[in-house]
């Protein structure tokens, strides 16, 4: 996909995000009618799978009716973004990261679905990114990483897995003239063994994603991506105090519906996710999967959704991911 295209989609997407039309015929006052179901598109026991059922669970409770989740896994987020997306369905809402469509279009040659058809509800959480070494390595900061990999370029591996965190790391190593071999995985959890034994000596993934090793003594964090840091890890920095600020990226986790619910709804239903994740106990549930709280209305998750766009197109151009697709 050219650049030019790539900036009218991405345009496209914000418009349709910030304007979204109303539906005819369904009124906010009456909603819900019938049971709500959160689609899901990573496997169960993830920090989003965990945070969707804390949500429903007590969602339910305000709505009085039913709220189900539902996981549907798979290709890079693209199964579950694809069935939720042909549903058009006002009872059916999406709860996903967004780097599982923010990531996709400069990874993948086609794009197997129309993303006007999707309108923020509200951001939730910032899902937390860690850089994580094995702790056999002998290092103790991003600094001592960096000293490492340019005394020895091409000598040390990475892990890869085909997403937003993939895209962020590739674009730092290229901006700060490093070489690494990237190592693809199809799932976390065989590069995190990896990781914990030596065989691979860098992995950028989601904080929850390697906690055991961590509580174990196999692995090391080095910084966090997110521009806060976690309680779950205090003395961890963030990757701007580590003095890397372009590895800075938070993992936006956000509720959305299909394109075309009012407006006045999705502030209601934003409205009731902000008091349930005020809650101290559904937040300190939350932060043990490796997440932050951080809700939003529908414009801040829009305006989140939009900053993190910009950010990766940036790191396509540095890429010149035009030129491999």
């Amino acid at each position: 996909m050219q650049n030019s295209k790539r900036l009218a989609f991405f345009t496209a997407i914000i418009l349709s995000l910030a304007f979204a039309v109303p539906w005819t015929g369904h009124s906010a006052e009456l909603w819900p009618q019938r049971t709500v179901k959160f689609v899901v598109p990573l496997g169960p026991a993830s920090g989003s799978d965990v945070t969707a059922r804390l949500l429903a669970d007590q969602l339910s409770r305000r709505w009085g009716q039913a709220v189900v989740v539902e996981n549907r896994p798979g290709a890079d987020g693209v199964v579950g973004l694809t069935a939720f997306l042909s549903g058009s369905d006002d009872h059916v809402l999406l709860f996903t990261p967004a780097g599982s469509f923010t990531a996709y279009p400069f990874l993948h040659e086609k794009v197997p679905y129309n993303l006007n058809q999707l309108a923020p509800i509200a951001r939730v959480t910032n899902t937390l990114i860690a850089v994580t070494v094995p702790t056999s390595l002998n290092v103790n900061s991003l600094a001592e990483l960096m000293a490492f990999l340019r005394a020895q370029p091409g000598r040390y591996h990475w892990a890869s897995i085909t997403g937003a965190t993939d895209l962020v790391f590739s674009g730092f190593l290229k901006r700060a003239d490093l070489s690494m071999v990237r190592v693809p995985y199809r799932e976390s959890v065989l590069a995190v063994n990896d990781l914990s034994e030596g065989r691979i000596e860098v992995f950028m993934s989601a904080l929850a994603t390697v906690l055991p090793q961590i509580a174990g003594g196999k692995i090391k964090v080095l910084a966090l991506t997110n521009r806060e840091r976690a309680s779950v890890v205090p003395d961890v920095p963030t990757v701007a105090e580590a003095g890397y600020p372009a590895l800075q990226f938070d993992g936006l986790v956000g509720l959305f519906a299909t394109a075309g619910m009012p407006a006045e709804l999705r502030e209601r239903i934003a409205d009731d996710v902000r008091a349930v994740v005020a809650d101290p106990a559904v937040a300190a549930r939350i932060a043990a999967t490796g997440q932050i709280v951080s809700p939003g209305t529908p414009a801040e998750l829009a305006s989140s959704i939009e900053e993190q766009l910009t950010a990766f197109n940036a790191i396509a151009k540095s890429l010149d991911l035009r030129s491999k697709r």
